[in-house]
C-alpha cells in the first residue's frame, strides 16, 4: 500500500523536540525527511543523556532523548554558517515541498534560508513551498525575539498554575507536566498546519509561511480551564489530581496502588455506588447531580476512598469494569508496555541501526489508517549517515 505522504520531501532544519516531533510524524506518514545537522555535533539532543545507546565497540551512542523524535529521517551534516553549506542547503530546499525550522525570528535570513528568500528563488517547475517556523513566541509581538523553552512556557502559559497540589497541602507548588507536553503539542499543531498548507498548495499553487509559537499552543491547550475562566471570571487553581468540572474523577487508593475512577455522568455515579455497595451515597441528595458532587467534593471523595482503600487494584477494577464505570490503574512505564492492550496494539517497535549493539526501541505512532498505513522506514539515523546519498541527489 502507498503511504499518505509518499513523494513529499521535507527539509528539516529544526532540532531538540517540537520541530523534530512534527517532522517525525511526517516521516511516519511516508514523507522523505532530510535532517540537516551541525558537522561533528548534530542535533543538541544527541548528547542529552544519560541514558545513551551503545555502539558495537562499547562506546557511547546517541541519547535515548534523540531516539524518541527522529526515526525515519535522513541525516545530512552541513555547516549552514559556511557559504558553501548555506548554498547547498538552498539547493536542497529547492527540491523539497516543505521546510521546517525553529531558529530565532529572522535568524535564517542572513543565510538566504528564510521563507522570503526560498520562495522568491523557487524553481518554476517545483510546487509552491510550505515553510513552517516554530518559535517560543511567534514571528510578531513584544517577545518575538526571545527564546522559549517548554518548561518556561508551561509556567508562563498557565499550565503550571493548574498543575500540582493545592495550596495548604503537603508538597504544594506549581508543577510542570512530566513530559515536555508543550513541545509535543506544538509538533502536532505544526504537522497539522503543514498538511493543510500542502493541500492548499496543491489546490491553488500557493505556498505559505506557517507561524507556530509554543506560547500560543500552550494557551490553546488550556481548553476547558481557559473557558472556565472566560465564563466564571475566576482563575482556576491547582487541584492536585481532582477535576475542576467532574466528581468523582481522580485516583482512589487501594492496598497496592491507585486506580483512577472517571465518572462522567449521573448514571455512572449511581452505578459506581451500586457496585461498591454504597447505597447511602447513591440516595444522598447532595450527590444526585454533578453540580452537587462538586459542591460536596471533599466529603464524597473521603467516603469513596474509605470504600476502595481495602481493595486491591485488581479487585476494584474487577467490580468497576464489568459495570461500565470508567477506570484504570496508575501504571509505571514498565507496566504501560506490559499491558495486554499495549501488546495487542503494538505500541513498542524495534528498529536496527548498523552502528548500535541493540535494536532501537521507540513508541509506535498512534495513527492507524486502513488504506495508507504508517510505516517505519528506518531507525533514528547516525549523524551524517545519509550525507553522500542526499547530496548526490542534487548534484545530478
Amino acid at each position: 500500500m502507498p503511504q499518505a505522504l509518499a513523494g513529499v520531501r521535507v527539509l528539516d532544519l529544526s532540532r531538540v523536540l517540537a520541530g523534530p516531533w512534527a517532522t517525525q510524524l511526517l516521516a511516519d506518514l511516508g514523507a522523505e525527511v532530510i535532517k540537516i545537522e551541525r558537522p561533528g555535533v548534530g542535533d543538541d539532543t544527541r548528547a542529552w543523556g544519560p541514558p545513551f545507546t551503545t555502539t558495537h565497540d562499547g562506546s557511547r551512542g546517541d541519547s535515548a532523548y534523540f531516539m524518541c523524535a527522529n526515526r525515519g529521517k535522513k541525516s545530512v551534516e552541513l555547516d549552514m554558517a559556511s557559504p558553501g553549506g548555506a548554498d547547498t542547503i538552498r539547493r536542497l530546499a529547492a527540491t523539497c515541498d516543505v521546510v521546517v525550522e525553529n531558529f530565532k525570528v529572522g535568524g535564517l535570513a542572513k543565510y538566504g534560508l528564510d521563507y522570503a528568500s526560498l520562495s522568491r528563488d523557487r524553481p518554476k517547475d517545483r510546487p509552491a513551498l510550505v515553510y513552517c517556523s516554530i518559535t517560543g513566541f511567534g514571528q510578531t509581538g513584544p517577545r518575538a525575539s526571545q527564546a522559549g523553552y517548554d518548561y518556561m512556557i508551561q509556567a508562563m502559559g498557565g499550565l503550571m498554575s493548574v498543575t500540582g497540589q493545592p495550596d495548604g497541602s503537603p508538597g504544594a507548588e506549581p508543577m510542570k507536566v512530566g513530559v515536555a507536553v508543550v513541545d509535543l503539542a506544538t509538533g502536532l499543531y505544526a504537522s497539522n498546519a503543514i498538511l493543510a498548507a500542502l493541500l492548499h498548495a496543491r489546490a491553488t499553487g500557493q505556498g505559505q509561511h506557517i507561524d507556530i509559537a509554543l506560547f500560543d499552543v500552550q494557551a490553546a491547550m488550556l481548553a476547558n480551564q481557559a473557558t472556565n475562566w472566560f465564563v466564571s471570571g475566576t482563575a482556576p487553581t491547582r487541584m492536585g489530581n481532582a477535576h475542576p468540572n467532574l466528581v468523582p474523577y481522580q485516583p482512589f487508593p487501594c492496598t497496592d496502588g491507585m486506580v483512577v475512577i472517571a465518572v462522567g455522568n449521573d448514571g455512572q455515579f449511581r452505578t459506581l455506588c451500586s457496585v461498591l455497595g454504597a447505597h447511602a451515597l447513591a440516595g444522598d441528595d447532595r450527590y444526585a447531580t454533578n453540580a452537587g458532587r462538586i459542591a460536596h467534593r471533599v466529603d464524597l471523595v473521603a467516603a469513596l476512598s474509605a470504600l476502595t482503600r481495602d481493595l486491591t487494584m485488581g479487585a476494584l477494577m474487577a467490580k468497576l469494569e464489568p459495570a461500565g464505570v470508567p477506570c484504570g490503574p496508575v501504571n509505571t512505564l514498565d507496566q504501560v508496555f506490559d499491558e495486554p492492550q499495549a501488546k495487542h496494539r503494538g505500541l513498542e517497535i524495534e528498529q536496527s541501526r548498523a552502528d548500535l549493539s541493540a535494536p532501537v526501541r521507540t513508541v509506535a505512532s498512534p495513527i492507524r489508517m486502513s488504506q495508507t498505513p504508517v510505516r517505519y522506514a528506518a531507525a533514528p539515523p547516525a549523524l551524517g549517515a545519509d550525507t553522500d546519498e542526499v547530496l548526490a541527489s542534487i548534484s545530478r
